[in-house]
């Protein structure tokens, strides 16, 4: 008996010299880490917070601050003995690079962060380069060659179906007319492209040889290469492993224990448990769901967070060719911050604008809710991908701007004009014969180009915006600008890097910085974060769509043109699609406003 307890010791002594080792690995003697927290990085990620489903909870992808705030939380989890992150060929926006890629490099100093992928492209791989162990499938690949990136002229096509396009531009460099304008970028346009592509590759580059911990210039030679199959990338130091899926579920139960459990739903939300079998049950569950959402209001201090996502337009959501449009109204903004004003427990408020512009007006309308907001409590933007033009008009009057490093921001500047299209009904033998009255009443008709006189009218016009713009900026920027404003303005899209050196933003960080910031200048320590109007599930979508007027709203200006397109090129150029439905977008506006804020659309991968 005694010799068998000695034995038992002696066994139990040396397992415990086996268990894993890791700087942040803390753990406690009598009960080990037993999950591995696994967050999927192919599945959509998105800016402004994403509904749960009222049976399911959360499913599909998630906000990128969802995602980020779960991975923090478990990086301080003592039952969280590792983290895996799967990754891929995944879109992420040059923003969203930099975010997610700083957090998975703080991360990792916490805890072991293991990176795996079938295949992968550079943007997702400058994400997870700061885990500690990456690897890839055998036989797999990795495009590490650089970014890519495209616009759109539409020229072309308007001058074969007989479409004169007329538009007036304030700014030399406010390059989105150019795209129904030219057939080529501009001497202006060419030179801003380049100094903005400069500027989010040099910090793609950063990104990676922080998280690889190597120079630049290795990052320059992996690049140069580009192309890599699974064996090459371990062999160039890209990456630490081949190995399949199983390859490395075996590895991390090798490393920390073989009873660990991979949690592949960490920290999500999840709906509520339904017994399949009681029919009462399922019924109770529909009448909650139609009942709309409980809410109770909260006693803590909070930080709300409002998001200005997408393009800017005026008035209420409403449906576009491509379904339900996902862009920031600007009478739903407007009740959004005006309910914060005297909403006693929002101390602080951080607007998040992921926005490339959209409506003047509209664009006025939510700066006009901040500044007053502003005069109630701290104010503070964080720019997400884009904050251009209108993104950046609604951001110039906060206290204090956030960007990342890889924010396209500025394209301080006017648009306007029209489509006339008389000579492409001319071509199909329809003729429509104007009556007039009034010197000015066909000036936004399709009919006809613009007519002596209505060109400098409409200048006219729109350098007053142009006027107002730019006082926004050096009254909201006071004493920070780099530059006198006519040489930072006239249209010219800048980096958030390039941003902070001409002043037209504060400080680099991530929606997590701003609202940390803030609670600290606020002095709170026990606080909660609201996202402000409430995100609508899909049941609340679909009662909302229902409504007769909205199926009216349907009919765009754009309908037509999509509709000849996109059977022949939707499966042929998926890119190059959502790149035409943007512009096309951009003629939605037009059919509504005639001066608009907004920036020219660039696609990067």
């Amino acid at each position: 008996m005694l010799r068998r307890t000695t034995v038992m010791l002696a066994l139990t002594a040396f397992a415990v010299q086996l268990l894993p080792s890791h700087p942040g690995f803390a753990q406690d003697k009598e009960k080990l880490p037993g999950t591995v927290a696994v967050f999927d990085l192919t599945l959509p990620i998105t800016d402004k917070p994403t509904p749960d489903d009222p049976i399911f909870g959360e499913v599909g992808g998630e906000s990128l601050r969802g995602l980020t705030v779960r991975m923090n939380e478990a990086a301080k989890d003592d039952d969280v003995a590792a983290i895996v992150l799967l990754y891929g060929s995944s879109s992420f926006g040059m923003a969203q690079v930099t975010e997610l890629g700083s957090v998975i490099q703080k991360v990792a100093e916490e805890k072991p962060v293991y990176a795996h992928a079938d295949s992968t492209r550079m943007g997702a791989y400058a994400v997870v380069s700061g885990a500690d162990r990456i690897s890839i499938s055998p036989t797999g690949d990795a495009w590490i060659n650089g970014i890519y990136g495209e616009q759109m002229y539409l020229r072309g096509l308007l001058d074969l179906v007989g479409v004169e396009p007329e538009f007036l531009t304030c700014g030399a460099y406010k390059s989105a007319a150019e795209q129904f304008m030219r057939k080529g970028p501009s001497e202006q346009n060419e030179e801003m492209t380049k100094w903005l592509y400069d500027g989010l590759y040099e910090g793609l580059k950063q990104t990676i040889a922080n998280g690889r911990g190597v120079d630049v210039s290795k990052v320059e030679e992996w690049v140069n290469q580009g192309l890599y199959s699974a064996e090459s990338a371990k062999e160039a130091g890209l990456t630490d492993a081949v190995e399949t899926r199983d390859g490395l579920t075996a590895f991390v139960k090798d490393k920390h224990g073989v009873t660990v459990k991979f949690d592949k739903s960490y920290k999500k939300k999840t709906g509520p448990e339904i017994d399949l079998n009681n029919p009462f049950a399922a019924l109770q569950l529909w009448a909650e769901i139609l009942s709309g959402p409980k809410t109770q209001r909260s006693t803590k201090d909070a930080i709300a967070v409002v998001h200005i996502d997408g393009p800017i337009m005026l008035g209420k959501k409403s449906v576009s060719p491509f379904g339900s449009v996902s862009g920031a109204f600007s009478e739903e903004i407007r009740k959004a911050l005006d309910s914060l004003v005297y909403e006693p427990r929002v101390r602080g408020v951080v607007v998040r604008v992921n926005s490339p512009g959209g409506s003047a007006t509209a664009s006025e309308v939510m700066l006009q809710s901040i500044m007053r907001l502003q005069e109630k409590k701290p104010v503070v933007v964080s720019m997400g991908d884009y904050a251009a033009s209108g993104g950046y008009y609604v951001s110039c009057r906060a206290s204090k701007i956030y960007a990342s490093e890889n924010t396209i921001t500025g394209s301080i500047g006017v648009v306007a004009g029209k489509l006339a299209t008389a000579n492409m009904w001319g071509r199909i033998g329809i003729n429509f014969e104007p009556v007039q009255r009034g010197a000015r009443a066909g000036i936004l008709s399709s009919s006809q180009p613009f007519q002596d006189g209505e060109r400098e009218e409409l200048q006219s016009w729109m350098d007053k915006i142009y006027g107002v713009f730019k006082d926004h900026v050096t009254t909201g920027r006071e004493g920070k600008l780099a530059k006198p404003i006519d040489d930072i303005a006239g249209g010219r899209v800048y980096t958030g890097k390039q941003a902070l050196e001409l002043g037209l933003v504060d400080e680099l960080g991530s929606l997590e910085d701003a609202i940390s910031d803030l609670a600290e200048e606020l002095e709170l320590d026990d606080y909660e974060v609201r996202t402000i109007p409430r995100v609508k599930n899909f049941v609340e979508e679909l009662v909302d769509e229902m409504n007769p007027q909205r199926k009216e709203n349907n009919k765009r200006l754009s309908l037509g043109i999509w509709s000849a397109i996109e059977p022949t090129v939707s499966n042929v150029d998926p890119e190059r699609v959502r790149m035409l439905q943007q512009v096309l977008l951009q003629l939605d506006f037009l059919a509504q406003e005639r001066v608009m804020l907004t920036a020219p659309i660039f696609w990067i991968q």
